[in-house]
């Protein structure tokens, strides 16, 4: 345990607050797409994933999954994520071909 901490764990914590607490209904479950087929859209939540080798930034960052589209050239994913810049980091939102998403 640390000094100050009350040794709850976060979502103990926010579970307390109240934070987060959905004021509707629960949406109705969505069914499983198939794993070669990316979503249209993410339905105005985004996803966890992690991009790899994005241009301009070699490496595997985390991001954010905010829709899909489907062009000429595949699938791609709009996402954002954060990068390591000579002058600290960076926000990036960019198209991303879907062979460089994977999902968290």
């Amino acid at each position: 345990m640390h000094p100050g901490r009350s040794g709850r764990s976060l979502g103990e914590r926010a579970a307390v607050s109240g934070a987060g607490t959905p004021s509707g209904p629960d949406p109705a479950p969505r069914a499983p797409l198939p794993p070669t087929t990316p979503e249209r859209h993410v339905e105005g939540r985004g996803r966890h994933c992690w991009v790899h080798d994005p241009p301009g930034a070699p490496g595997v960052w985390p991001g954010l999954l905010v829709e899909w589209r489907q062009s000429e050239g595949g699938w791609h994913g709009r996402v954002t994520y954060a990068v390591a810049g000579p002058h600290g980091t960076v926000l990036v939102e960019a198209w991303v071909p879907a062979a460089l998403l994977e999902q968290r």
